[in-house]
């Protein structure tokens, strides 16, 4: 088996999306529309001569997880939640709460929609996306009686059906993730999501529902993944960390909890993978009976390529096997690189936490 962990490495700093340099101009962004829905609130409300809401704000999502990839496919993203100092229950209508957000920010840019889950503020460049900003609209969980926070979900012309408030708590669900292991055991379970976001941006189709959408990879690899490394030095305690494994036990581990459904007399396979928070849905509950098809049919395909590479006891030829399932971003050595290819590795012990 060729020792491919450094390209790799390689490949998780070609796509990982950095704080202090991508993600300076989303902060820059997020800061000029918080301090806009500011001003728009205060404006808006004093002009009804009414109180103007409280509320506080906070990062949510890949940003505040630290697991986001650079995008291929789509623009850069920043996801915050707003959560106002308001009882859901004095707003039947959560589109309601949710307009005041729209009303405050429209016209900051040539797009800024109410969708679903957010209203989303896009700042265009020569006609195409070059970066959007969720706005989460919450009721405080101080503010509601059952001490929870509730989600407001709906768009501005839904039917009163499609417009509710969702239990919701988006800080615990980053906590969760962000405490999974520690030290450099959590940095490679955040590697192996951010290689499966990767994948899924090569292989799927963008449109609708067609992938599986990032947080259900996070969840599956906070459910799957375990730490795969070689102890190389006993009395340093010192490890080379596997990657490679680590990405295959999770992929095999999603492969074999597709379970068989029946409803209405059909049967299907399907993935579920539940949020561990709530309001503890099912995450890949929008794809269709085909979609989930395709998602078994390409999971199988990301484990040929990892056996393949797995099996390889040359490293060119390993990485290419790798670079055909992610991308041109994974890295293909010169064969003059690897003259010692087959070199056997030395190990004293294993571990696998």
């Amino acid at each position: 088996m060729a020792d491919i962990q450094k390209y790799f490495t390689k490949f998780h700093e070609a796509i990982k999306l950095k704080r202090f340099e991508e993600n300076s101009t989303l902060v820059e962004k997020r800061d000029i529309i918080l301090n806009k829905l500011a001003a728009g609130l205060k404006k808006n409300f004093e002009d009804k001569d009414e109180s103007v809401p409280k509320y506080n704000w906070f990062n949510q999502g890949s940003y505040e997880m630290g697991t986001g990839i650079k995008p291929i496919n789509s623009d850069y993203d920043i996801d915050v939640g707003i959560s106002f100092k308001i009882a859901k229950d004095d707003y039947s209508d959560p589109v309601d709460v949710k307009k005041w957000v729209y009303e405050a920010l429209v016209g900051h840019t040539k797009r800024v929609e109410v969708r679903r889950p957010c209203v989303t503020v896009f700042y265009q460049k020569e006609g195409e996306t070059e970066y959007h900003v969720d706005l989460a609209v919450y009721s405080d969980e101080e503010c509601n009686s059952d001490g929870k926070k509730y989600l407001a979900k709906g768009k501005l012309n839904s039917s009163s059906n499609n417009k509710v408030w969702d239990h919701s708590e988006p800080c615990k669900l980053t906590n969760l993730i962000n405490d999974h292991y520690s030290g450099d055991d959590h940095k490679q379970f955040v590697r192996v999501v951010r290689y499966l976001k990767r994948w899924k941006d090569n292989n799927f189709k963008i449109d609708g529902n067609a992938a599986p959408i990032g947080i259900g990879l996070t969840i599956t690899s906070y459910d799957y993944y375990t730490p795969k490394k070689d102890l190389v030095d006993v009395f340093a305690n010192k490890y080379n960390y596997n990657d490679l494994s680590a990405l295959k036990n999770v992929v095999i581990r999603m492969i074999s909890c597709f379970a068989t459904y029946y409803d209405n007399g059909t049967s299907s396979e399907r993935l579920k993978t539940y949020l561990p928070v709530e309001p503890r849905c099912d995450v890949f509950e929008k794809m269709t009976d085909n979609q989930m098809a395709d998602f078994k049919k390409q999971l199988n395909a990301l484990l040929d390529a990892l056996n393949i590479a797995e099996d390889e006891v040359d490293p060119v030829a390993a990485c290419e096997s790798l670079q055909k399932i992610f991308g041109d971003d994974f890295p293909v050595p010169e064969k003059s690189d690897t003259a010692q290819k087959k070199g056997p590795a030395i190990i004293t012990s294993s571990a696998s936490a």
